[in-house]
Parts: C-alpha cells; sequence; structure tokens
C-alpha cells in the first residue's frame, strides 16, 4: 500500500482491511493526526469522539483477526452529520437551543452502520437546523472548503463535504432537503448521492421537512459511495416515508460503462433558467461530450423550468419546517442565529391554501420528468450554477442556494448524484456535474458516474492542504 492513509478511499481501506494490509487502529489514528493539524482552520467537527471510536476500531480489529470482517464497512471510520442521532451523544444541530439534548438511541442509519462494524469518529458541523447557512453567531463557526478556507463549502451537510473533501474522513453522512448533500459535494469535490425518496430511513434524524427530506452518502469516489448506500439503505416500518423495498446492490453495475445508455441533457437549467457561469457551462458540455465518447447517447431534453420547481419546494420546506420549529419561533426567537431565523420565519406565514397547490402543482412536476425517463435512462443536469463563494461575503453566500438545479428532485423525490468535473480557472475550485435516474435505480447513477469517474481526470485532484 503506496498512498497515505488519508489519500485512501472507503472502497480501497475496505479492501485493505480485508487483505490484513490495514490496520483499522492505525488507520483511525493516522486521520486523527490529520483531523488535529486541519481542523483549526477547516471547522469540520461540532463533537469529536476519536478514543471512543479508537475502542470500536479495537474490537473490529480483533474480529477481524478471529473471523474477517463482518462486512466491508467493518473498522473503518463514517462522519456523523450532526442532526443525525448518536446514542450516548447529544444532537445539537448547530444550535444553542439543543446543546443538551442527549440521546438515547443510535438513528436507524447510524444502527445499520454500527451492526456493519463501522465507527463514528466525530459529529460533524451543519448549518443550524440545517436551513441556516454559514453563521457566525452560534456556539460553533461554521466549517470551511478544504479548497480554500476563505470561501463556503456548501450547506447545510458542510462538515460532511469538508471532511471528506480534506482527507480527514473517507465517508460520511448528510441530509439532503433541497440539495444539502449535493451542494458541499459539489463545492467541495466528492461524491454526494441523494437516494430515491424512502430508500434510507429518517428515523432518528431531525426534520427539515417531512415529504422533503432524504439522508446520503458522502464519499471521495463513486464506488465508495455506493459501498455506504448498501449499508444504509433498507425498509424501517418506524419512517412514515419509509418505502418497503428488497434490498439491492447498489454496486452491481460499476464496472459496466456507458454503452447502451441514454442521457437527456437538460440545458435550460444552466443556459437559460439560471445562467451559470462561463466555466461552469463549458464543464458541463465538455462532460456531456466524455458521456458520449465513452458510449451513451446524448440528447437535449427539456423539463419544467427551475423556476417552478423552487417555487413549489419553497412553500412546501417552509409550511412543513413552521410545524416543526413554529413553537420556538414563537418562544424562544433569541436561541436561534439571525440568518436561520430569517430563514424559517416566512413559514409561519406560508398559507394552507400555498401549501395545498404546492403539493397538487408537485405532482404534476413528478409527471413531467417521469414522463423524461420514457426515452432516456438518465438527466445529466448542472449541480451549482457557479464555484464556492466566499464564506464572508453575505451577498455571495445568499445568491449560492437558489443558483443550482438540485432542487427539482427534492420535489419529486428522484435519486440524484453529484461529482466534479472540472476547477474553476481563478481560485481552482470544484465544479459539478449531476446526474439522476429513475426511482431506485441508483445502480443505473453509479454505472454512469464510474465510467465517467475512469475517463475524466478529476479523482486525482485534491485540495493542497
Amino acid at each position: 500500500m503506496t498512498a497515505a492513509p488519508h489519500e485512501l478511499t472507503l472502497a480501497e481501506a475496505s479492501a485493505a482491511v480485508a487483505r490484513r494490509r490495514l490496520s483499522p487502529v492505525e488507520y483511525l489514528d493516522a486521520l486523527r493526526a490529520r483531523f488535529e493539524a486541519l481542523e483549526p482552520r477547516l471547522n469540520t467537527t461540532i463533537l469529536p469522539l476519536w478514543d471512543e471510536a479508537r475502542d470500536q476500531a479495537r474490537k473490529a480489529e480483533r474480529r477481524i483477526a478471529r473471523s474477517g470482517p463482518r462486512s466491508p464497512l467493518d473498522g473503518l471510520p463514517v462522519g456523523v452529520k450532526d442532526i443525525i442521532d448518536l446514542a450516548g451523544h447529544p444532537t445539537t444541530c448547530h444550535s444553542r437551543l439543543l446543546l443538551d439534548n442527549m440521546k438515547q438511541q443510535d438513528a436507524a442509519v447510524v444502527a445499520r452502520l454500527r451492526a456493519a462494524g463501522a465507527v463514528f469518529p466525530v459529529k460533524l458541523a451543519t448549518h443550524e437546523f440545517a436551513i441556516g447557512g454559514p453563521a457566525f453567531d452560534l456556539p460553533f463557526p461554521p466549517a470551511r472548503n478544504p479548497w480554500n478556507t476563505g470561501h463556503h463549502p456548501g450547506g447545510s451537510s458542510s462538515g460532511s463535504g469538508s471532511a471528506v473533501g480534506a482527507g480527514i474522513l473517507p465517508a460520511a453522512l448528510g441530509t439532503d432537503t433541497g440539495g444539502s448533500v449535493r451542494h458541499p459535494a459539489s463545492h467541495c469535490g466528492i461524491v454526494g448521492m441523494k437516494p430515491t425518496y424512502g430508500l434510507v430511513s429518517r428515523r432518528g434524524v431531525f426534520p427539515l421537512a417531512y415529504t422533503l427530506d432524504h439522508v446520503g452518502p458522502m464519499t471521495k469516489d463513486v464506488a465508495s459511495n455506493a459501498m455506504l448506500l448498501n449499508a444504509i439503505a433498507g425498509h424501517d416500518a418506524e419512517d412514515p416515508g419509509s418505502a418497503a423495498r428488497s434490498a439491492a446492490n447498489h454496486a452491481r453495475h460499476l464496472r459496466k460503462g456507458l454503452k447502451g445508455l441514454t442521457i437527456g441533457y437538460v440545458r435550460h437549467f444552466h443556459e437559460t433558467d439560471q445562467p451559470a457561469t462561463p466555466e461552469v457551462t463549458a464543464a458541463l458540455d465538455a462532460a456531456a461530450k466524455l458521456l458520449a465518447k465513452e458510449g451513451a447517447k446524448v440528447k437535449a431534453i427539456t423539463l419544467p423550468s427551475l423556476t417552478e420547481f423552487a417555487g413549489v419546494n419553497r412553500a412546501i420546506l417552509l409550511s412543513e419546517a413552521a410545524a416543526i420549529h413554529g413553537r420556538w419561533l414563537r418562544e424562544k426567537p433569541e436561541g436561534y442565529s439571525a440568518l436561520t431565523r430569517k430563514r424559517l420565519l416566512p413559514g409561519l406565514f406560508t398559507r394552507a391554501e400555498d401549501y395545498v397547490q404546492a403539493q397538487r402543482r408537485r405532482r404534476e412536476l413528478v409527471a413531467a420528468v417521469e414522463a423524461a425517463f420514457g426515452s432516456v435512462d438518465l438527466l445529466l443536469t448542472a449541480s451549482s450554477m457557479d464555484p464556492a463563494s466566499r464564506i464572508d461575503d453575505a451577498d455571495e453566500v445568499e445568491i449560492t442556494y437558489p443558483r443550482q438545479a438540485r432542487t427539482p428532485f427534492n420535489v419529486t423525490g428522484h435519486p440524484a448524484l453529484t461529482l466534479m468535473c472540472g476547477l474553476s480557472e481563478a481560485e481552482g475550485l470544484p465544479l459539478s456535474l449531476q446526474l439522476v435516474g429513475r426511482y431506485f435505480d441508483e445502480a443505473t447513477i453509479y454505472r454512469a458516474a464510474a465510467g465517467y469517474e475512469r475517463a475524466a481526470p478529476w479523482r486525482d485532484q485534491h485540495p493542497a492542504l
């Protein structure tokens, strides 16, 4: 093994552990050293749990020595966004309102990972309640971008994106209600998957909007992402949104290549609906050409406008978030950061009529995307329309959130993945594409993403930390 421990992907570390070429304890110790060196600059973490994780890794190492790994994740570290419950520790949601919010049970996704042998060294920074932004008036500082610490890492799964992008962790869990796995994945140059709505349980995850929320894996590469999704996916009778689906191997087509796939390129999202910067447009066009070169048929396709998707998402998200936060907003408004309070308050004034009409229009938007899949296997779209903004420029950060094409697929619930497709010329910041698939067809998304990843040069690009 010639790569440094922090350079290993989750899949590579898994293979090395299985071959007894990598000690889970030594691997964790190496990542801890990197964390301690970089954390003062990156602010990835709410709660460090390295000693506890080392005990878990030591037990896993003994178990592996006796009988081999219980799963591909045995002994390996996974970071947890701090709106996801970890037994014996607080879930703060990056908020002063929940500093003492101790949890007695693991979230369903953590329980699945724990059963697979994974260890949990950190609870990771987030935007407050997964809706705020990089706020500077909270008990914890906002996470920063590992490619340039003066820049925004994306959100709300900001610590997850930053920690994986920096090589502090090989993998982390995030949540996604309007793009919150895919945004930091895009800005931090990693792979982020928002699975099909209902594929992954949300039990034990602090909600933002019940009918839009997803939990998803964030990793350095496509194979590792599929590995992590395999571990966390599955029906949960205690989550009312959980889909009753049998287990599937989402990594089954990783080596199949792109030949025979038809990809619909949704150009109007970034050309007319929310015009992207020229370098984002150029990177997307280059990605479309490379996908075609690798054997896919790429054709233009039209969906409803981003404006329509965004309006529906906003009405639903704000209404459902108001149902969760209404009492605190009325009784403890000072407990929120100013930015979170600004984001949540309009929900108290959203009419029931608006919510119902948004849900009606939502069904029509779902039908439009479903119709598109009648002639294509996948969709190719932009993720962010710009590289990461400066983190201390409030106006620039504010426009980060509407200037994206991720929200449509929270509205429809289709699976969507982002991965790196270039670097900005001025700052050398990641640019990313988005691939969207049919319901419960994550395997085809991973197939295309893995084919692109093999053919493109971006997987070998890393922050200079």
